[in-house]
């Protein structure tokens, strides 16, 4: 997977057609890395699992044959490495740091692989974490990725806005879930990714339903989906549901998500490939 992705701003390669675009946020990524698309993964309210969506995608498309990476700009609240089982830190030297692999192969970076303890709390205000989000991408070595998946802190306060103005993102896949209030809360998301020009790549509802083991019937614990609705009211043409699933949430509370089963986001992984 080395062929030219055709953005010039995040791959080191100097050919004759190299061509860079101007942005005065925009903030290079290391010299020695190249990175060939960036996909966000946002939410207007915690607790939707964002985190989880942006697991699912980065193994679904390492599954293809692609090299996924993570870059967890989440820095208060990181889940990443949990998810993948991830207990070694992140090493450095004089070139710059490395993320940690996964047990496939998935490259990933994290503030809790750089911490003495997981449970330090990271009590920064916003400045610091958003500096600390750029220098994930310009400090960190990401050898030849095809897919960065970007999990980003709820809302849109400083963080999200600091990756949508310093990295070319080359769209979002924005998380929710059921709830009515959430719908209003997707519009915001939606709102502030047109206002920074970037693409929606899909909308995926998590909790949509769970479905019983023993008649296969689906029960929306949570209330009625409204998930057409809100993908026809943005023209967001790609919609995944993701159900209330015992055994993945166990393999993320187990550190085993590399390993789960099912089709839920196959949808979004065919629009993925054809960037």
């Amino acid at each position: 997977m080395s062929e030219c992705s055709s953005n010039c701003n995040t791959c080191s390669s100097n050919c004759a057609d190299r061509k860079e675009t101007k942005n005065e946020f925009s903030v290079q990524a290391h010299e020695m890395s190249c990175i060939k698309k960036v996909i966000g993964v946002v939410s207007g309210k915690g607790g939707v699992g964002k985190s989880l969506v942006t697991s699912l995608m980065a193994v679904t498309m390492n599954r293809r044959g692609f090299h996924s990476a993570i870059l967890d700009a989440d820095i208060t609240g990181p889940s990443i490495p949990k998810a993948f089982g991830l207990n070694k830190k992140a090493t450095g030297n004089e070139l710059g740091l490395f993320p940690v692999k996964s047990n496939t192969g998935i490259d990933i970076m994290s503030i809790n692989l750089l911490l003495n303890n997981e449970t330090d709390p990271v009590v920064w205000r916003g400045p610091i974490i958003a500096g600390t989000v750029k220098q994930f991408w310009s400090d960190v070595i990401w050898n030849d990725v095809d897919f960065m998946f970007v999990d980003m802190p709820p809302g849109t306060g400083d963080v999200p806005l600091t990756v949508f103005q310093s990295l070319p993102v080359d769209g979002i896949i924005i998380v929710t879930s059921p709830q009515e209030l959430v719908s209003m809360i997707v519009g915001k998301a939606v709102k502030m990714a047109e206002l920074m020009n970037i693409p929606i790549l899909g909308l995926v509802e998590n909790m949509s339903y769970f479905q019983c083991p023993d008649c296969d019937k689906k029960y929306p614990v949570f209330g009625e989906s409204h998930l057409e609705e809100i993908a026809k009211a943005h023209n967001i043409e790609q919609t995944a549901r993701l159900p209330i699933n015992p055994k993945l949430a166990a393999a993320c509370d187990k550190g085993m998500i590399e390993l789960f089963e099912g089709d839920w986001v196959d949808s979004l992984a065919d629009t993925l490939e054809k960037l």
